[in-house]
């Protein structure tokens, strides 16, 4: 899997370390970013597909 670097602001990787961890929704931040981005890409992807921008994609 190949791996990026991203800057993040530090209020917003406070935010997701919240989420990570023993006590968290995900085990890892690679996880969770991983998570939100298909989750993101999954929600543009049903507003192109509403406003016929999405070409062929089975």
């Amino acid at each position: 899997m190949p791996k990026i670097s991203v800057e993040i602001p530090q209020e917003l990787l406070d935010d997701l370390d919240d989420h990570v961890g023993d006590d968290g929704k995900f085990v890892n931040r690679s996880d969770a970013i991983r998570s939100s981005i298909r989750k993101n890409l999954d929600i543009l992807d049903e507003i192109d597909k509403r406003h016929d921008r999405l070409e062929n994609q089975e």
